[in-house]
């Protein structure tokens, strides 16, 4: 099921066009275009900030955008999480042992990360780190702009 819900996300971002037709609504599962660069263009330049732009229970698709401040490390016990970078850059540390570790639920944050893989990502990139593993945008470059998925284990 993971499989075939990360290869949908994928075609789906390959294959979005431009085309005029009037926005559909998130519940339909679909974005034009046009909407997607829309909602890329709200998102706040001088904060992080996060918009949900499709649900699909018990999925959603958000929009992230960090910018150079602090960022916070996660961990989703059961959830994996995809990430394609829509523009910027910065650097994914994945893995490792959280910093002063919080939890909430079914997920953690912390401080940062001791040890993991460090790694660039720029425009155009994808990430999927599976559940249960630390994960941080340890420097974003200027501005990163993220669409990311949360994939929940099935039962």
């Amino acid at each position: 099921m993971r499989t075939i819900t990360v290869a949908t996300v994928l075609i789906a971002l390959s294959s979005w066009g431009t085309r005029a037709q009037a926005p559909a609504p998130a519940h339909e599962g679909v974005v034009s275009a046009a909407d997607f660069a829309a909602i890329v263009a709200r998102q706040p330049k001088d904060r992080n900030g996060n918009q949900t732009f499709l649900q699909l229970a018990p999925y959603n698709v958000n929009m992230e955008h960090r910018v150079n401040v602090p960022q916070n490390a996660s961990i989703h016990d059961k959830d994996a999480e995809l990430f394609y970078v829509v523009d910027g850059g910065g650097t994914i540390v994945t893995g490792g042992t959280l910093k002063n570790p919080t939890k909430n639920g079914d997920n953690s944050t912390g401080s940062g990360i001791d040890g993991g893989t460090v790694k660039k990502i720029a425009k155009g990139d994808f990430i999927l780190v599976p559940e249960a593993t630390p994960h941080w945008f340890s420097t974003v470059d200027g501005q990163l702009t993220l669409m990311s998925l949360h994939l929940p284990r099935a039962k």
